[in-house]
């Protein structure tokens, strides 16, 4: 196992990697040092093991835990869930409303995630553990939860990359935990003096417009930072969310073009990477960098996404 020490974001909140899909600082969990300690995101089950070696390097046990927030209910972010909290005696579960069911039978969910990865899954995901329901809360629109004496956080409802989906405001530290709603930020090029952001148009709740709107809303917040599900945190907010919606027109763009070709997935994810990479490239990316790895990866799943989204539009 790796023995990675939590990122320290400030005094009172750190990163745990759980290295999802085995590859560092891809997905990681929050721990909130409040009153009542709480972690954002759980990752995959394998993730498990990372999160409980993080908890004990900061000094915590498991009996700490009061709350598990999950921005949406994803395998990548909480597959996890059920199994950590095996081993949370003293936590609970906290979800979009429209995302409870799924914790709490999580066969559809899993049989979704099966479609994508193949046969991968068990691998990336098993095993998938039920949040039995006495142990689950819902937060929707505009719900708070008082974790300490001076921080209630606060839930938005904030779609466009999966309906049910919410992030979550930290009035401490004016910052706002997305999920995916704001794409992903690719820690491995930080070091490159590269800050890139993508969206994640992952299927089967992808809709660009309600995806617009979250970014809008977010955007009008005046945030201090953003705390991304995968992975890390910024606070170039601006610069962050101007690049997520440019390339999300790009992207439905070069959805638009394939699908009237009638080429759809055939030519999508190339397209896609094509693309991104010609953007690195001029930022002065090398082109054997790892990244692309990940990048290819993506490009797949958002490919499915739209897809998915455009054949939706045909249907109606």
């Amino acid at each position: 196992m790796e023995d990675k020490q939590p990122i320290q974001l400030d005094e009172r909140i750190h990163l745990i990697d759980g290295f999802d899909l085995g590859v560092s600082e891809r997905t990681g969990t929050y721990v909130i040092n409040e009153d009542a300690l709480t972690l954002i995101e759980t990752g995959p089950s394998p993730s498990v093991k990372y999160i409980k070696k993080g908890l004990d390097n900061l000094s915590f046990s498991l009996e700490d835990v009061q709350y598990i927030i999950v921005t949406h209910v994803h395998l990548d972010h909480a597959g996890g869930a059920g199994l950590l909290l095996k081993e949370c005696p003293n936590a609970t579960v906290v979800v979009h409303p429209k995302g409870a069911r799924h914790l709490v039978n999580p066969k559809k969910l899993a049989a979704g995630a099966r479609g994508v990865y193949g046969d991968s899954f068990t691998d990336l995901f098993d095993p998938i553990v039920p949040v039995p329901e006495d142990r689950l809360i819902e937060k929707g629109e505009g719900a708070t939860l008082t974790i300490g004496e001076k921080c209630t956080l606060e839930f938005l409802d904030t779609p466009g990359h999966a309906r049910h989906h919410f992030s979550i405001y930290d009035p401490v530290t004016n910052g706002l935990f997305t999920g995916d709603t704001v794409g992903i930020r690719y820690k491995q090029l930080i070091d490159e003096g590269i800050d890139f952001f993508l969206p994640s148009t992952s299927p089967n709740h992808f809709d660009p417009n309600a995806m617009h709107a979250s970014i809008d809303r977010i955007r009008n917040m005046n945030l201090k930072r953003i705390y991304y599900g995968h992975f890390g945190m910024t606070e170039n907010v601006n610069q962050a969310l101007d690049q997520v919606s440019e390339w999300l027109d790009i992207f439905v763009g070069i959805g638009e073009e394939a699908m009237s070709e009638g080429k759809a997935y055939d030519v999508l994810p190339s397209r896609m990477l094509e693309q991104v990479k010609g953007d690195l490239s001029i930022k002065g990316l090398r082109t054997d960098h790892d990244v692309y790895i990940l990048l290819n990866l993506d490009m797949q799943v958002c490919a499915l996404g739209l897809v998915d989204y455009f054949r939706k539009l045909e249907q109606k």
